[in-house]
């Protein structure tokens, strides 16, 4: 059942907002508030104008506009996916049933919970990368940064709805929290560790839209599956727009690794310092701490309350219909990570509880995929050097593995000995003061920083030379 979105509305949906006058005005007075935390804590470079992607629609053909806008009158707007009249529950003790198009009272706290988790990471991100429009390599990855940020606007908006339509009171006064916990605060942090850590280079951003973008996918993935159809049908659109931030950082990690490449090549050395490149050591220590702290992302390897959102069928697995089991899991069991005789290994537990086990492990060969495209970039080149994943025990602070210190090939290591050698795996003061001098401005049409390579094509067709942003 394809409901058109309506442009014409203070707030731009396809939820038929118009008919529900008091939520409306509940969600119209939430605007202001949004807007000022925009203008406080989004974007500190001063644009007129950025050519921006805006979602208009929810079909798989068409669904977005493209055009300059101010950043502060950017359309954000509340979409859910087409509602699909005979969904049935795919999982858990009510599969097969009617999913629910209000919340069950039993699962009311749970749900809450779950869409309070994932809206609180949207805003998170678009405080931590805050300044990096100061640092920007050109116009088409500023424009990259700034339809990142937005969309993860829309994001915070689209949890808020569902807060506010969806769990009264209580909603409403967890909408406005989103907007008061803020990245890294000392008072009122972000809930997830991950989202109080700095982005405060290019190459962590890149980093962060590669592996910390990816975990969202998998957790909207695992929401998507939900019988509660709202959440499902908000997730369903936000993959769509998420598919992007994952495509600026693949793309933007190629071409620091072409750069880095094509460096060596002219100067025949591994040290491209000198020659304001970074070098793959470095890049090696950025892809060890952005992708050990997404794992942490994923939680303890096994969870009683993931098993009973499972049971309840608030969250499923990852391409939970396309599994071939019963859906159900009751009698199935699972190798999950954890500390075997004082080293890493695996041990077997019931399924139901093992379910982060599965989807990091998704996730995981997901992120390899990068890895090996980016290692064809230096095979290519002839270059016999190759990046890739750390051990799952490396750098870890949540799970099995949070207890011990062991490098990234899996060796468990003193306290002591880790201290002194971490510098190893894991960006030092030199490495990101390194990084840090390199990022230096370019918003000269057509010119890229010489730190990466410049894109291979532009957005929607344009050249890669178009003025995607106008300065203020």
């Amino acid at each position: 059942m394809a409901i058109a979105a309506d442009y014409t509305e203070k707030i731009p949906n396809n939820v038929d907002l118009h008919e529900d006058r008091r939520l409306q005005r509940a969600l119209e007075s939430w605007q202001p508030n949004f807007l000022s935390w925009w203008d406080s804590m989004g974007p500190a470079l001063p644009t007129r104008d950025v050519y921006l992607r805006t979602a208009v629609n929810v079909g798989r053909e068409g669904w977005a506009h493209f055009g300059y806008v101010a950043m502060r009158d950017y359309r954000w707007g509340i979409f859910l996916a087409d509602r699909k009249p005979d969904r049935r529950i795919a999982f858990g003790r009510h599969k097969g049933e009617p999913v629910w198009q209000q919340v069950p009272g039993e699962y009311r706290a749970d749900l809450q919970r779950l869409i309070v988790i994932q809206g609180d990471t949207e805003p998170a991100s678009v405080e931590q990368q805050r300044h990096l429009g100061a640092t920007a390599p050109s116009l088409y990855d500023l424009r990259n940064l700034f339809q990142v940020n937005v969309e993860e606007g829309r994001h915070l908006w689209a949890m808020v709805y569902l807060l506010h339509a969806y769990f009264g009171r209580e909603g409403r006064e967890e909408a406005e929290l989103l907007l008061h916990r803020n990245s890294g605060s000392e008072e009122s942090p972000r809930i997830l560790g991950a989202f109080n850590e700095e982005t405060p280079d290019w190459l962590s951003f890149f980093m962060f839209t590669y592996f910390t973008d990816r975990d969202g996918k998998y957790q909207l993935g695992t929401l998507k599956e939900s019988a509660f159809d709202p959440l499902s049908r908000t997730c369903e659109f936000m993959l769509k727009e998420e598919s992007h931030h994952m495509f600026v950082g693949t793309t933007g990690i190629d071409r620091v690794v072409q750069r880095t490449v094509q460096l060596m090549l002219e100067h025949d050395t591994d040290d491209v310092v000198a020659h304001g490149g970074i070098p793959l050591d470095i890049i090696q220590k950025y892809l060890n701490f952005h992708f050990s702290v997404s794992l942490d992302l994923f939680g303890s390897e096994t969870s009683t309350n993931v098993a009973n959102y499972f049971t309840a069928g608030l969250k499923g697995r990852w391409a939970e219909e396309r599994r071939r089991d019963d859906h159900v899991l009751t009698d199935d069991s699972i190798m999950v990570d954890a500390i075997v005789d004082g080293k890493p290994g695996q041990t077997e537990v019931a399924a139901l509880v093992g379910l982060n086990t599965d989807l990091r492990r998704e996730y995981i060969g997901d992120c390899q995929n990068g890895v090996n495209r980016w290692n064809r970039i230096l095979e290519e080149a002839g270059i016999d050097r190759r990046l890739r994943l750390p051990h799952v025990a490396f750098n870890r602070k949540v799970g099995a593995f949070a207890g011990i210190e062991a490098t990234p090939d899996g060796e468990v290591l003193s306290a002591d000995e880790w201290e002194r050698r971490k510098g190893e795996w894991l960006p030092t003061e030199v490495d990101r003061t390194h990084v840090r001098s390199l990022m230096q401005p370019v918003y000269e049409r057509g010119k890229v920083a010489a730190w990466l390579a410049p894109p291979r094509q532009g957005i929607n067709g344009k050249p890669t030379d178009y003025e995607y942003v106008h300065l203020a």
